[in-house]
């Protein structure tokens, strides 16, 4: 059930990029549509059994990276709250995959959108399932690229593109937080899975790092750098002026 639920927005965001021209727009849009929505009531089921059982689920999918240290699997990890984060996003984005439906009915590349729109869904999928800080930063990253499209959707429109990379830049900086925070915690720790270093973080909680001059906790600093990653996400509301100035004009286009 949680491999549908993680892999159906892919799948459906591959079959809208790859085989629009034999299915039709109409297709494409129903089964990325159809896709989410059974994510959706999936998701539903799995936060009933959380709720009920406290139960965890933990499934490697494959290993990933091993490099000296560093031993790391891509897997899908759901507790009570990762639980709810799936309900909320897969909810959220099938009511978006809806509303686009009949909103970009007269867009000539609808295929693309829903694409996009479902690629976006994955992502944030695989950011809330990860289990360790490398796959939460590839989930992130691919959020990222995936509103870089969304925003840049119209990209023979200047203001499209302009936003769209103002977008993708500030996203860098956000970038180098996580990455920080990343090293500090794999040098602390020696793992980036994040059972394993949570079960460690008391131990380490009065240890102290030199950096930028001075003294700080280590935990706090480690906290702070993933702060500010998380934070500088918080730029896409200046961009949202733009974005609703593209749907305004695709609305006057529409009409």
């Amino acid at each position: 059930m949680l491999y549908l639920i993680l892999f159906l927005p892919l799948l459906g965001s591959f079959i809208s990029a790859f085989f629009y021209k034999k299915i039709g727009d109409k297709t494409c849009q129903i089964i990325t549509s159809a896709f989410v929505i059974i994510g959706a009531i999936l998701s539903s089921i799995i936060l009933l059994e959380t709720i009920k059982t406290g139960k965890i689920y933990e499934y490697p999918i494959l290993n990933w990276i091993t490099s000296g240290s560093l031993k790391l699997h891509w897997s899908i990890y759901v507790d009570s709250l990762t639980a709810v984060m799936l309900v909320v996003v897969n909810s959220v984005s099938a009511l978006v995959h809806i509303y686009s439906i009949g909103y970009m009915s007269h867009d000539p590349h609808k295929p693309r959108f829903m694409s996009y729109l479902s690629l976006f869904t994955f992502m944030m999928l695989s950011l809330v399932t990860a289990d360790n800080f490398l796959q939460l930063f590839f989930g992130w990253e691919g959020v990222g690229l995936a509103s870089y499209l969304l925003i840049g959707f119209w990209f023979k429109k200047e203001s499209a593109n302009n936003a769209s990379m103002k977008a993708f830049i500030v996203n860098r900086v956000g970038d180098l937080g996580l990455l920080i925070a990343m090293f500090l915690i794999f040098k602390t720790f020696g793992t980036l899975t994040f059972s394993e270093v949570f079960s460690q973080a008391a131990d380490q909680s009065k240890n102290s790092i030199k950096i930028f001059g001075g003294e700080y906790n280590l935990i706090t600093t480690i906290c702070v750098f993933l702060f500010i990653g998380l934070w500088v996400n918080l730029h896409k509301f200046f961009f949202i002026p733009g974005y609703r100035m593209l749907w305004k004009d695709q609305h006057q286009y529409q009409h």
